[in-house]
């Protein structure tokens, strides 16, 4: 955002902390605590957590990770983030991770009752806002980024122009991140091959949550059906798990033409590999190394901190807090297109820019202007050229 924070986007990350003399530091023993929001071998957003904090017992020496996973309220009604923070402090936890916005709450009163703990909360903003206190720090990826180049690969490969988008529950991050989507494929569109923007089709869907969660939320799976029963040959994921990329390997086997693009984690095309376009996923590593590394050596302060890709090393792990491992099913001209797009957008492309217009025909932005961090990070509405709901 304008002026927030710490934006790392070019800085490659070293795996340990060093003292001015280039001595590694030794710390005592350091538990620290992770909430996962659903499983740790999701193969999206909790494993990459999980294997990042997994990580820094070998990065960070003497840290030592703790972690609850399946922290939501259908695995476990009736607990509360603050109920799970007491467990973690008891056995000694001198640090607690929140990866889920749905724990903004529970990680605001959990910090108030441990002023001794420091907090991390994944992908909020409350050391903006003031809503918390000391203890608290933000940590996200700048996942609009990967969302642009989902969206790009989708629109060079799609023989139809028609996209779908598989959303979780809808807030502003959600919006931006299938907003950035949207852009991408445009550019792709319009720029690249030179077709008519009205000839592109990107609907947007929403299950409700992070992850399928029965009786509760859409079926990701019957979802991602009918999305390619209406004739969407390329299924962009923004939910935690892979049924979209499953159900595409699933056609892809019957003789159908299609196309999904996983989220969250490297591994994600693993599923369905010949189905795969690719993922944008997000690297834990260099932000947790950050900031647990501040704890342990007494430098904590807190921070908004929000990490754009290395563009040099776009899938080096120790150096890129966000990635794009292209898939199997990733053409070769689709591919060197990729590589061309990335390195426009490391030499400052900016798709949030304008003229564009909201879903409803208001303007966001004029012509010549681009969005700043803020109006992106709180985007409002979904995009005109979108269909989908953005409430």
């Amino acid at each position: 955002m304008k002026n927030i924070g710490i934006f790392l986007q070019s800085l490659v990350f070293c795996c340990f902390l060093f003292w001015p003399s280039g001595n590694v530091l030794l710390a005592a023993e350091f538990p620290f605590g992770l909430l996962l929001v659903g499983p740790a071998n999701d193969h999206g957003w909790s494993q990459a957590h999980f294997e990042a904090a997994q990580a820094m017992e070998k990065v960070l020496p003497g840290a030592k990770m703790l972690y609850i996973d399946k922290v939501n309220p259908a695995d476990r009604p009736g607990i509360t983030v603050p109920m799970l923070v007491d467990d973690l402090v008891s056995k000694g936890a001198k640090l607690i991770i929140g990866n889920s916005d749905d724990m903004k709450d529970g990680i605001r009163e959990a910090a108030a009752m441990h002023p001794e703990v420091q907090f991390i909360h994944i992908s909020g903003d409350d050391v903006l806002t003031g809503k918390t206190g000391p203890n608290v720090s933000n940590l996200m990826g700048r996942m609009e980024y990967g969302k642009m180049m989902a969206g790009f690969v989708a629109a060079m490969t799609s023989k139809t122009g028609k996209i779908a988008y598989l959303g979780p529950l809808i807030n502003a991050e959600t919006r931006r991140l299938a907003a950035s989507a949207y852009l991408g494929a445009r550019y792709a569109w319009t720029v690249v091959l030179k077709k008519p923007a009205a000839d592109l089709k990107f609907k947007v869907s929403w299950i409700g949550f992070w992850f399928n969660i029965p009786g509760v939320t859409s079926d990701p799976t019957l979802m991602t059906n009918s999305f390619f029963d209406a004739g969407h040959d390329v299924v962009i994921s923004g939910i935690d798990t892979t049924e979209a990329l499953v159900v595409a390997g699933q056609k892809k086997k019957d003789g159908k033409e299609v196309w999904a693009i996983p989220y969250d984690y490297q591994g994600a095309c693993t599923s369905a590999p010949d189905a795969c376009l690719g993922v944008p996923y997000f690297n834990w590593i260099p932000g947790y190394t950050q900031l647990i590394g501040e704890a342990m050596t007494g430098k904590w302060k807190p921070q908004f901190i929000w990490l754009g890709p290395n563009w040099q090393a776009i899938n080096n792990p120790t150096a890129t807090p966000i990635g794009f491992m292209p898939g199997n099913a990733l053409g070769g001209i689709q591919k060197q297109a990729l590589a061309d797009f990335q390195k426009a957008l490391a030499g400052g492309l900016n798709l949030f820019a304008g003229p564009l217009k909201f879903q409803d025909g208001s303007p966001f932005l004029k012509a010549g202007a681009n969005a700043t961090d803020e109006q992106v990070w709180n985007l409002p509405m979904l995009l005109e050229g979108m269909d989908g709901a953005s409430k």
